[in-house]
């Protein structure tokens, strides 16, 4: 008998998102994913929390047409100021599985910790509240990554190496952990660890987040997945600013975003 496939909408201003979507498709390749990225608004985090809230809601609701079985905001910032609106709107009937720093797990293994994370999140109570609530008792700096974002989206390597060296050189020596508070940085996680050393650890979220999702709409995040009769593409829907269209040429200058290129077998 035929299985049918399960599909997980994931939400974003531009490439942060990938990451997520990666990790998703290693634990179960039969899923399909729809894309939403918001080229037209995009950074979110300058913006107001109430612009962040509406524009993220249009993104949601771009997906729907496309029927997901759950809805990953793979943003900081935007589960910060929508994720609240986004599940009062689509739940119980969408689950919505919100991105959350690495805090924890980070404090656990020990500290010192630095946090990298754009200026907004940086500067945010949400930020200072995870910081309180799971690592009161670590030695924790928080950098504003400026830039890094942007320049990873425009896949400009240059520029995300100067703004990893200008981050680096603002954490302080003798870190043990470096949690991504940003969910652009995981693109490039390796260039960040071979500019701090093989004794920082990084620590970051789409591993977790996928975890939850397949929890949320009752898949086993351990199990192997299913053999299907046919190949289930990774991508089936890039949505742009609520448009149809394509993932940017730009995903492939990473290997998470290679990986969903790759045509399915």
């Amino acid at each position: 008998m035929a299985l049918s496939v399960r599909r997980i909408a994931l939400v974003d201003s531009g490439l942060g998102l990938i990451g997520h979507a990666a990790a998703l498709r290693a634990l179960r390749p039969d899923l399909s994913l729809v894309l939403s990225m918001d080229p037209d608004h995009m950074p979110y985090g300058p913006r107001s929390p109430d612009e962040v809230r509406e524009l993220v809601l249009e993104a949601a609701q771009a997906t729907l047409p496309y029927r997901p079985d759950a809805i990953v905001v793979a943003c900081n910032t935007a589960s910060v100021h929508g994720l609240d609106s986004l599940r009062t709107k689509f739940e119980p009937g969408i689950p919505v599985i919100g991105t959350v720093p690495a805090i924890r797990p980070a404090a656990l293994a020990g500290g010192p910790v630095a946090v990298w994370a754009t200026a907004a999140t940086v500067a945010s109570a949400y930020l200072r509240g995870l910081v309180d609530a799971f690592a009161a008792d670590i030695d924790t700096t928080t950098v504003a990554a400026l830039g890094l974002a942007e320049a990873i989206d425009a896949a400009d390597l240059r520029q995300v190496d100067a703004c990893i060296e200008a981050a680096a050189g603002q954490t302080p020596t003798g870190i043990r952990g470096l949690v991504l508070g940003c969910t652009h940085y995981g693109l490039v996680a390796d260039r960040i660890a071979a500019a701090l050393g093989p004794d920082v650890t990084i620590f970051d979220s789409p591993v977790a987040v996928a975890r939850q999702t397949l929890r949320r709409v009752g898949l086993s995040p351990d199990g192997p997945a299913p053999s299907l009769q046919r190949a289930v593409p990774a991508v089936e829907a890039v949505l742009l600013s609520g448009r149809a269209g394509e993932l940017p040429a730009t995903v492939a200058a990473y290997p998470a975003g290679a990986a969903l290129l790759t045509p399915p077998t």
